[in-house]
């Protein structure tokens, strides 16, 4: 099958997730190629103020991944202060010089202590435990197949820790049908072991969804060095594998689930491949006691070549199982399989005691999306079990391919994408998940759910916007991304119930209550129409309390909120919904709150939670749902606030700031803040936005000189689970 890298350039290489990776890297110069033979040279990052000797090591010394000192006479500038995500080599470095904005790392040499960017790049989100709710689709299956999705959100180099300022992101919010996610990327010019952003695992671990880094050894073609290889299997003096132990460091220290293992670099032997096994087999003994996994790409096979099988066989079977047991968790089986294969695969999995859905066969949706030709009763057949679970390939085409790609129109295709054609996982639909074309997610796997304790809200928010909203008035006109401060969103996009014409259902960014979006209905409602929420499991007390925030932008809506307190008797099969008045919206009114008690309810749990509108006159619908929260405590109660916020290193030029911020959460806390807010404090008292972050630090571009001002005014709040802000902790930059 023909494809094309990142360039657009067709590609007829082995069909293998490398072929569709190679990028054109900051230089301008895609690395299929060795770099000329120049000795590597390394970023300098150059700090000042009170964080300095922490950016710098415990000892003052240079961080692991700069060069020499700079002279003194050197001044920092912008570039030297922004964190990115972390890429390293196994051990020895190419010969040549990086490319602008590439930095070559050994990840041997890596450590903690002696890591810049460390603040920024770890995640702070626990992994959320998961349920299955019955689901809305009648074909949809729970305990069978699974879904693995292999993403780049950016290149290798210069990937932002903690987001960016722009909307054109790939927001990710379908996490209900992914089982599995891969930080995908890597490339010979930049770097081969990636790590997770913190925003990425964040928003994956509130929806219960492991992350894996990348180890990407990339076929000799395209730049790849068997040393690389051999570097990352070595053994120390006393046997062990030091490269082993760093990774399961890496993903401890930095709070991801595990690596994703990609070994295609041809040349080598046996022993190679004897060697290979054990270092997975050591890999996993390091990090199965902290819950970390292991998924293994079908590529270096016993011989130690190379030969992409499509299959689970006796040529790769022993990176997956061998006779002393598990070698890796799971096996994502190259694209080269057949039905007849992957059946084969399934049941030579179960012969080694394993399940045939710990394999992930691989669907390439980088170029066609949802048109491509996939024989779906290969893996997922409607009439028997499933045969084996799969990989989704670069899903993020359903952004990539776009020529409007605004949030609100990557939305609609992206939820095109997971739930069909239809855009109602309840209702399919033409193309949904009939006849022989695109077989959405939401049609297949039963989608699941993290909801399940008090207090509980959700304001819609996507993890990007145009603008950022604080109680519906826009505090930033800058576009933002950062998928650390994403909701828990519906896990079904969008299931509706209404005896008369369907209305639109969408995430807006025109307006929103919190956050940089809304729920939008819109249309002409001929009769009253039921939108479902969150699917959940909500022990309900006599002080719960829910609570809506909603808007009208036409005429007289009548809004009640649906409180189900048992599942459907089977998939597909309606919610059985309680509904409570939530009160009249009109033309005019903005945003207004209402609360229904649910303290009759109190011993039961809430199943699922929805939204049902009615039209009190002819005109059209426009109705946006801002926020949803359910809660069985009093709102007066305000998260402590952060301590010890000090500015740890800053560049000023041309009247703009560029600089790091870190702070401590609060000690003794009963719950750990949601997310922590930053603002910038204009000498007339204006507050504005200016990103926020689940961690403890974050890093501020090109903040500008308010007028003559004589230092710049900077807060950070604490921020629960309900949107309560703590005071703030504020600190000072002087120009």
């Amino acid at each position: 099958m023909a494809r094309t890298d990142a360039t657009g350039t067709p590609d007829e290489s082995p069909k293998s997730p490398k072929t569709n990776e190679t990028r054109v890297t900051d230089s301008g110069v895609a690395p299929r190629t060795p770099p000329a033979p120049l000795r590597p040279s390394r970023r300098v990052v150059l700090a000042a103020g009170a964080g300095a000797a922490a950016l710098l090591g415990a000892a003052g010394q240079a961080p692991y991944a700069s060069a020499a000192p700079a002279p003194a006479s050197a001044a920092p500038t912008p570039a030297d202060l922004a964190p990115y995500a972390s890429y390293w080599f196994p051990d020895s470095l190419p010969a040549g010089t990086p490319g602008p904005g590439i930095v070559w790392r050994s990840l041997l040499r890596w450590s903690p202590e002696r890591d810049p960017d460390l603040a920024h790049n770890t995640a702070t989100v626990p992994l959320a435990r998961r349920f299955t709710p019955v689901p809305a689709h009648r074909d949809a299956r729970a305990g069978q197949a699974r879904i693995s999705s292999l993403v780049s959100f950016g290149p290798t180099a210069g990937n932002p820790s903690q987001g960016s300022a722009t909307a054109d992101y790939y927001a990710l919010t379908h996490w209900a049908y992914i089982d599995e996610l891969v930080f995908w990327g890597g490339s010979a010019g930049e770097g081969i072991v990636l790590a997770p952003n913190a925003p990425v695992v964040d928003a994956a671990h509130r929806n219960g969804v492991r992350v894996l880094g990348n180890v990407f050894l990339p076929p000799v073609a395209y730049g790849g060095d068997l040393q690389w290889t051999r570097d990352l299997v070595q053994r120390d003096a006393l046997g062990r594998f030091p490269l082993a132990d760093k990774l399961v460091q890496v993903a401890r220290t930095y709070g991801f689930d595990g690596w994703f293992v990609n070994a295609e670099t041809d040349g080598g032997d046996s022993a190679l491949a004897a060697r290979m096994r054990e270092f997975l087999r050591a890999l996993r003994a390091a990090g199965e006691p902290h819950g970390l996994r292991i998924t293994w790409y079908d590529a270096m096979n016993t011989t130690g070549r190379v030969g992409w099988q499509g299959a689970l066989n006796q040529l790769n079977q022993e990176f997956f199982e061998d006779r002393a047991g598990k070698v890796a968790d799971t096996m994502f089986v190259d694209f080269r399989w057949t039905a007849q294969t992957l059946a084969a695969s399934g049941t030579l999995a179960e012969r080694l005691g394993r399940s045939r859905h710990e394999l992930w066969a691989a669907v390439d949706t980088e170029s066609r999306g949802w048109d491509s030709a996939v024989p779906w009763d290969a893996i997922i057949p409607r009439d028997r079990e499933h045969v084996v679970s799969y990989g989704f390939y670069r899903p993020e085409w359903t952004r990539n391919h776009l020529t409007d790609r605004s949030p609100g129109a990557f939305h609609v295709a992206d939820d095109r994408f997971w739930t069909g054609e239809s855009l109602d996982p309840a209702h399919p639909g033409s193309g949904s998940g009939s006849g022989s074309g695109w077989r959405a997610p939401a049609t297949a796997v039963a989608d699941r759910s993290t909801v399940t304790g008090l207090p509980f809200a959700c304001s819609f928010n996507t993890g990007h916007g145009l603008r950022w909203y604080e109680n519906g008035t826009a505090v930033s006109d800058t576009p933002w991304n950062h998928l650390g401060l994403q909701d828990r969103l519906p896990g079904r996009r969008w299931a509706v119930d209404t005896a008369g014409e369907r209305p639109s259902v969408t995430l807006d960014f025109a307006d929103a209550w919190r956050g940089g979006s809304s729920l939008l209905v819109t249309g002409a409602l001929t009769a009253p129409v039921a939108v479902g929420l969150h699917s959940t499991r909500l022990p309900l007390t006599r002080g719960s309390v829910l609570e809506l925030v909603h808007a009208g932008g036409s005429g007289p809506v009548a809004v009640e909120v649906g409180v189900a307190t048992r599942e459907p008797a089977a998939p597909g099969e309606p919610v059985p919904y309680a509904w409570l008045p939530a009160g009249i919206t009109d033309r005019g009114q903005g945003w207004r709150t209402a609360r229904a008690a649910l303290g009759s309810l109190a011993g039961q749990t809430a199943y699922a939670l929805a939204v049902r509108i009615t039209a009190l006159d002819t005109e059209p619908v426009v109705w946006r749902l801002g926020a949803l929260s359910v809660h069985d405590s009093p709102r007066t109660r305000r998260p402590a606030p952060p301590t010890a916020l000090g500015i740890d290193a800053s560049v000023r030029q041309d009247g703009k700031a560029w600089l790091r911020l870190s702070w401590r959460a609060a000690a003794g806390g009963e719950r750990r803040p949601r997310h922590y807010e930053v603002s910038r404090v204009l000498p007339d008292g204006t507050r504005r936005f200016l990103g926020g972050t689940s961690g403890t630090a974050l890093y501020l571009p090109a903040v500008p000189r308010a007028g003559r001002e004589r230092a710049a005014a900077f807060e950070v709040r604490a921020v629960d689970e309900l949107y309560a802000a703590s005071t703030p902790a504020r600190t000072t930059l002087t120009w």
